[in-house]
């Protein structure tokens, strides 16, 4: 499990880039590379990274669940992901 201070700096680049969104693709249409350096890093989507939306876990991730590989075992195991069940041939 990730601590809860890695866990709050993805949320608070989560929301920064959602923010910054509409102006960063502005900017990079007009080509205002100046105006687009001066915006905060942590506006960029690139400096997002893939975490379990439960643990934080940053490896295993599954996109299609938003979840640690771990995570989507122990959620799928106890019923807690419809339409998921163990393979069995």
């Amino acid at each position: 499990m990730a601590k809860e201070s890695v866990k709050a700096r993805q949320r608070k680049r989560e929301k920064m880039v959602a923010r910054y969104a509409e102006k960063r693709a502005a900017l990079k249409a007009a080509g205002d590379w100046s105006a687009l350096d001066a915006l905060p890093k942590n506006s960029s989507k690139v400096r997002l990274k893939n975490r379990c939306q439960l643990t934080g876990r940053p490896k295993g991730y599954m996109r299609y669940f938003g979840l640690s590989r771990v995570t989507f075992r122990e959620m799928a195991l106890s019923g807690k992901i419809p339409g998921v069940k163990k393979a069995s041939w």
